[in-house]
């Protein structure tokens, strides 16, 4: 989805949330100016492109998940925690830092690409950590700028399934995407409403991908 397009939508979510894009563009310049290890698109890219791509979100389905599904891991957040405690490294993982840290620092250690996410919210969180990170693709939710990027997406969830459709996914399977049920453990969420009203968020947003056509198929 084009800035252009996504800006629209955009500004409703700073309304709906009460949310600052000064705010918003601040994180950003901040997140640009922590990283000290950039990755090149070209890598999401061979990742992604053509590929069945596997996008685990944190709600309470994915503890009903028997095996990790072959194909490309992408972790939205905390979703990260649970794949290592089963054996599995993701290839990317889609994150706004608050989730286990540790567990991303160690996957990001193991080889995952991590996509930093900047926003009003969290830039405590970025100074903390995001120079700890390496191969990083960082992420705005307003107006992209340099190798700051931003391909569609709200929620570490939708942002992920927008990542995957920006890079020309041939398959998106969605596991743990539950926006109708309690919250998830491995959410590690702090305000469960503001979690909730985001939920409702991340499934319209997923849901116009859907609708376009992107190659969506939802996992229960």
């Amino acid at each position: 989805m084009h800035y252009e397009e996504w800006r629209t939508i955009y500004r409703e979510i700073l309304v709906d949330f009460g949310f600052s894009e000064e705010e918003d563009k601040a994180a950003a310049r901040l997140l640009a100016s922590l990283v000290k290890s950039r990755l090149p698109l070209t890598v999401l890219d061979s990742l992604i492109s053509g590929k069945r791509v596997n996008i685990f979100g944190a709600g309470p389905s994915l503890e009903r998940l028997e095996r990790i599904p072959q194909g490309i891991a992408i972790a939205c957040d905390g979703a990260t925690s649970f794949l290592l405690e089963r054996g599995t490294v993701p290839e990317i993982m889609v994150t706004d830092l608050d989730g286990r840290v540790e567990d991303l620092l160690e996957a990001n250690a193991r080889g995952s690409v991590v996509v930093i996410h900047a926003h009003g919210d969290n830039m405590a969180a970025l100074r903390r950590y995001a120079p700890l990170f390496v191969n990083v693709v960082a992420t705005t939710q307003a107006e992209p700028f340099d190798e700051v990027y931003n391909f569609g997406g709200f929620t570490d969830g939708d942002r992920a399934v927008f990542l995957a459709k920006h890079f020309k996914a041939g398959e998106i399977y969605l596991y743990g995407m539950d926006f109708h049920s309690e919250i998830g453990r491995y959410s590690f969420s702090r305000d469960s409403e503001k979690k909730r009203k985001k939920l409702v968020w991340a499934e319209r947003l997923i849901k116009i991908l859907e609708n376009r056509g992107a190659p969506i198929r939802w996992v229960r």
